[in-house]
């Protein structure tokens, strides 16, 4: 944990007063994201608050400005402005995150690769109390290091990958700051997607509603807050639309994304006029409360295949994860499951 030096207490009656904190970075936490490194530390405090204090220089790393991807460094000193946190039950310590295990599809001495299931955070902040990793530390009392190597949306299933040791969490990340992984996902959209379009290039900017939530929109390659953003599409399967039970033509989708901008998939395959089936945020409302009666309840979106180079071995690793139940019916035009579109 990191250790804290609270500044000098005031006076008694200011003692609610929120105070600047001084977070001192250990090894455990080296080379951990600024945000990343916020969201563990500062429990309860929202995610879109602790970006917005980095984003207005509020957060300082030695005395310095920084963003949300600078990377920590064992030693370095973070300056937290001044939070009223919500208050924490006095029992909230009993109330540990609960045990769980979740499917494995690789493990070893360096890392976890995990299917992820729809529904589960990766890590608990932002009005949800633990996640994945929470859990699964909670499973393996006797693991010196589980860290999350990336994230994955709340909705999304799929690959996710746990490091077991700080090497294989620096060497990993890297690759994935570097672009040097593939990352393929699965998308069931509406419509027919054509077949000549599989690259789409166009920057993401990300905004505020006015209730705080982060969102993400497409903008001019030339908007100074605009990130490009590249993803590319491959048709795997069609399902064709079926008029009596009011539903349209589907595609399901391959989508290999180049850049890893938030909600990334969701908003380029919404901009072209494909939103996600399923997607509470980005797609198509009226059609989401159809599928929603013939059974998917999610999002169709699942992190499908993973490449990288493995941290010790140098091996080039390929990872798959199979669609669950939930979602593969939906997209096999031959499918036999009791709510298949096809």
């Amino acid at each position: 944990m990191s250790r804290i030096i609270r500044a000098k207490a005031g006076p008694p009656e200011h003692a609610d007063k929120p105070e600047v904190r001084h977070l001192s970075v250990d090894e455990e936490s080296a080379g951990q994201r600024l945000d990343n490194y916020l969201i563990r530390h500062l429990k309860g405090v929202p995610k879109t608050h602790v970006y917005r204090i980095i984003r207005s220089g509020e957060v300082r790393v030695n005395k310095g400005r920084a963003s949300a991807d600078t990377r920590v460094a064992a030693g370095d000193e973070v300056r937290v402005p001044p939070l009223r946190l919500p208050s924490v039950p006095a029992d909230a310590a009993a109330r540990p995150a609960p045990a769980r295990e979740f499917p494995i599809l690789l493990e070893d001495e360096q890392l976890i690769a995990l299917d992820k299931p729809a529904g589960v955070a990766v890590h608990g902040g932002s009005g949800v109390s633990f996640g994945v990793i929470e859990q699964l530390r909670q499973a393996r009392p006797q693991a010196r290091l589980l860290e999350l190597v990336h994230r994955l949306d709340r909705d999304t299933s799929g690959i996710l990958l746990v490091a077991k040791k700080r090497s294989a969490l620096k060497n990993l990340q890297d690759q994935f700051r570097e672009r040097a992984t593939g990352k393929t996902y699965l998308a069931l959209v509406s419509g027919d997607w054509p077949a000549a379009r599989k690259v789409i290039d166009v920057a993401l900017r990300k905004y505020l509603l006015p209730d705080g939530e982060r969102r993400v929109r497409v903008t001019a390659p030339d908007d100074p807050e605009g990130m490009r953003a590249i993803s590319l599409v491959k048709v795997q399967a069609r399902v064709p639309a079926r008029p009596a039970l009011g539903l349209p033509a589907f595609s399901l989708l391959e989508v290999t994304i180049k850049t890893g901008r938030t909600h990334q998939i969701r908003v380029h395959l919404a901009s072209q006029g494909h939103p996600i089936a399923g997607d509470d945020k980005y797609g198509d409302f009226a059609l989401n409360k159809q599928l929603a009666r013939r059974g998917l309840e999610r999002m169709f979106l699942h992190a499908w295949r993973l490449a990288f180079t493995h941290p010790v071995s140098g091996e080039r690793v390929q990872l798959l994860a199979p669609l669950p139940p939930a979602l593969a019916g939906f997209s096999a035009p031959g499918g036999t499951g009791p709510t298949h579109l096809g």
